[in-house]
């Protein structure tokens, strides 16, 4: 685990740590590598057909991504509870997608 970066690292130490906050740099680095990570695991099932890989990616990774959109929103100064945004169709997705890039507060 030395050669990931020390964001990634923190990711998964801070599992279900819901508050505090994180940088700009800490979520998006772990989006990053999450996103690289679930392309990797997309060729594997597409080659092994063994859909069950995406499902278990899926949900080892909700909750501490959960927890780390949370602290992001604490950082700018916003509530825990602005991810319900997401439940909006396009409109809050972007609205929290605009509100995950804002600098720390």
């Amino acid at each position: 685990m030395d050669n990931l970066p020390v964001e990634y690292q923190e990711f998964w130490k801070k599992w279900n740590v819901f508050d505090g906050k994180s940088t700009v740099r800490e979520f998006w680095m772990v989006v990053l590598v999450n996103f690289v990570i679930g392309i990797v695991i997309g060729i594997i099932v597409s080659v092994l057909k063994l859909p069950i890989l995406s499902t278990l990616w899926g949900l080892a990774i909700i909750i501490p991504q959960w927890a780390i959109m949370i602290r992001r929103f604490h950082d700018t100064g916003r509530s825990g509870w602005y991810w319900l945004w997401i439940l909006l169709p396009l409109v809050g997705w972007i609205i929290v997608i605009i509100a995950l890039i804002q600098p720390s507060k």
